[in-house]
């Protein structure tokens, strides 16, 4: 079963975004060096793994809203995009982009559903190419 892992909150403008969701939620927004993006902190995470420390808790992120992506994405984990995307396609959905790599971290991909809605998947690296070794 795929679970929810991250949001992403499209915007016209992100700064007045980012502005009304510090004030209005409380939640840190910060800007990621080098991309027109940002990462959206709606709970305690572990600084070193950016990963939430509280069971059932996700972070998200913000965009400029751009092209098909109007509305907010909710991102499922799944252990295969190129598979997912596959099945997406022999149910009647389509692919919005392709896999795309975060370096060091994953892949992700967009894909709408039969009813116009686009959802997004996420990848993780295997942990020996994240440098994330298992304990």
């Amino acid at each position: 079963m795929g679970g929810v892992v991250h949001f992403e909150i499209p915007a016209d403008d992100q700064e007045r975004a980012r502005k009304f969701y510090q004030e209005a939620l409380g939640w840190r927004v910060e800007p990621v060096p080098g991309m027109d993006y940002n990462m959206v902190i709606t709970t305690p995470m572990d600084e070193a793994t950016g990963q939430p420390t509280a069971a059932g808790a996700i972070n998200g992120g913000m965009m400029a809203r751009d092209g098909e992506i109007t509305n907010p994405v909710i991102t499922v984990d799944v252990p295969d995009i190129d598979a997912t995307l596959k099945t997406v396609e022999q149910l009647g959905g389509s692919v919005v982009m392709p896999k795309n790599e975060i370096p060091g971290m994953g892949y992700f991909a967009y894909f709408k559903d039969p009813e116009n809605n686009i959802m997004g998947l996420w990848e993780n690296l295997p942990a020996e190419q994240t440098g994330q070794a298992h304990e």
